[in-house]
């Protein structure tokens, strides 16, 4: 009886034990208040600062709100966001940025990772007030005219940012910072360290990082999504791309945007995967003129004044009543114009199907022709490149309209199963076609930059984002389409890394 008394007294003490502790657990949980319960008291860091909150279209309102208030409530406001390159005078190079991590004390993203450190603008502040101030106060970073160092600040853009937690009008600015590592004091209720991480670096983490995670990682999501949008806007400089032209979302630097990936490529075949000094081209128009002439009984010449005309010979011939609107008809006159020996023009290109099996996989690849899918089969097939493409759209898919219409741009969207034009990568010969496209939002890239009459240099300044001589100069003009092999390197040789140090650690 005493051995089961003393059991059932042992029992109740861990009983107690366990509900004192519980309890206490419970109690200490009550007493740590949440953010929300700082914001809604008032206690947490620069919470009675009166900032500059906007609406939707970043117009300042009135009396702008407290801090606290803009928190709660997740309103509207201005803030600076800052892309600090570090030049070290003496490794002479600027490929560094500058990475703060937030103080445990903010209020917002606390201990996160920041690459474009900022902050709320104040009520009645200018965005470059802001910024200066706050690189001085935080990191004792003097720029402006006044300074007496030689770092720099410059404004690239002003874009708007939304999630569950912050909505705002940020305005970026480029500092160029000179001083030393040693130099810099941190404002400690604001940063608690600061990293010195490459460009490249900073790449290999954007593509690691899924920004629509609000926590992902130690790193703050708007800080990521200005950093992408700095490197954006930087390759748009460095590869001189006329990232401005009218049409497009990211062509306003007041309402900066991230251009959509590409979800589909669209590539002319004729003169655009091949180049032969225009004689396969030559030799289509003599079929045609041939066909007019010989079928039709029509006057030389006038194959090609339908041409002109209509922006076919086909569609003059149907509209000025020379050839009956019946497939069957229509179909002999484009395999006979069509008839032409391809392997006396064309060989196997394996420079141009490297470069388009290195190309981004996920990205659907289409030809998108003015002639019929036989011929562009027969010269994929020369080229050696008929395996890479998911579908041919030619004159038949697009009802017979002429290329540089938007009915036929309409129809190959339709095929390729796109909504928004400007996720889609366009690259023909043709500047009207270029036109068509760039007047619809398609991004566009001209191939050739030598007229075909006349030999006289071929532009398009106000349509095309960029001019290459050659289908095989892709990767100059768009190399995010091969950046996805840098992460699978990246990726095999940390993998082969592991094993080594496993090897290692087992031996």
């Amino acid at each position: 009886i005493s051995y089961q008394t003393m059991q059932q007294s042992q029992f109740l003490e861990i009983l107690l034990f366990c509900a004192t502790g519980t309890a206490f657990v419970l109690y200490q949980k009550q007493k740590i208040p949440t953010l929300r319960d700082k914001l809604q008291q008032g206690t947490t860091l620069n919470a009675k600062e009166r900032v500059c909150t906007v609406d939707e279209h970043n117009r300042p309102t009135a009396q702008g709100h407290l801090r606290s208030e803009m928190r709660l409530q997740n309103l509207w406001h201005r803030a600076t966001y800052i892309i600090i390159r570090h030049v070290d005078e003496q490794e002479q190079e600027d490929d560094y940025v500058l990475v703060q991590r937030r103080s445990h004390l903010k209020d917002y993203c606390p201990n996160k990772l920041d690459p474009a450190p900022g902050g709320v603008v104040g009520f009645q502040e200018s965005y470059k007030t802001n910024a200066t101030r706050e690189l001085l106060e935080e990191m004792n970073i003097a720029v402006g005219e006044t300074n007496e160092t030689n770092n720099e600040i410059k404004y690239l853009f002003t874009f708007p940012y939304q999630d569950d937690a912050v909505r705002c009008w940020g305005a970026l600015f480029e500092v160029m910072y000179r001083g030393s590592m040693d130099d810099i004091k941190l404002q400690p209720e604001e940063v608690s360290d600061v990293l010195r991480l490459s460009i490249p670096e900073l790449r290999r983490i954007l593509l690691k990082k899924d920004t629509t995670i609000p926590d992902d990682d130690n790193w703050m999501p708007d800080g990521l999504h200005a950093l992408k949008l700095y490197l954006q806007y930087q390759r748009d400089n460095s590869l001189k791309r006329r990232y401005l032209l009218k049409g497009y979302s990211t062509s306003d630097l007041d309402r900066y945007r991230l251009r959509p990936k590409p979800r589909v490529i669209f590539f002319d075949c004729d003169d655009c995967l091949y180049f032969d000094g225009w004689k396969l081209a030559s030799a289509l128009t003599a079929k045609i003129e041939e066909w007019c002439t010989q079928h039709k009984g029509l006057p030389p010449g006038r194959a090609y004044e339908l041409y002109k005309k209509h922006g076919t010979a086909l569609r003059g011939l149907l509209a000025e009543g020379h050839l009956c609107d019946d497939e069957e008809k229509i179909d002999a006159y484009l395999a006979d114009v069509h008839d032409i020996p391809i392997q006396d023009h064309l060989t196997v290109d394996n420079e141009l199907r490297d470069i388009i099996l290195q190309m981004d996989p996920s990205i659907p690849k289409y030809i998108f022709t003015a002639s019929v899918r036989a011929h562009a089969e027969r010269c994929l097939q020369a080229l050696g490149i008929e395996d890479l493409f998911v579908d041919i759209i030619d004159v038949k898919s697009c009802n017979l309209a002429t290329k540089h219409s938007k009915e036929a741009f309409e129809a190959a969207l339709r095929i390729a199963k796109v909504t928004d034009p400007e996720t889609c990568l366009f690259l023909d010969d043709s500047v009207s076609n270029i036109q068509t496209a760039q007047s619809m939002g398609i991004r566009s890239i001209l191939v050739g930059l030598v007229q075909r009459d006349g030999g006289s240099q071929k532009t398009s300044p106000e349509h095309a984002e960029h001019e290459i001589e050659r289908i095989h100069d892709i990767p100059n003009v768009l190399p995010e389409l091969f950046e996805h092999n840098q992460q699978q390197q990246q990726q095999q040789q940390e993998e082969e890394e592991g094993e080594r140090q496993q090897q290692e650690g087992e031996q």
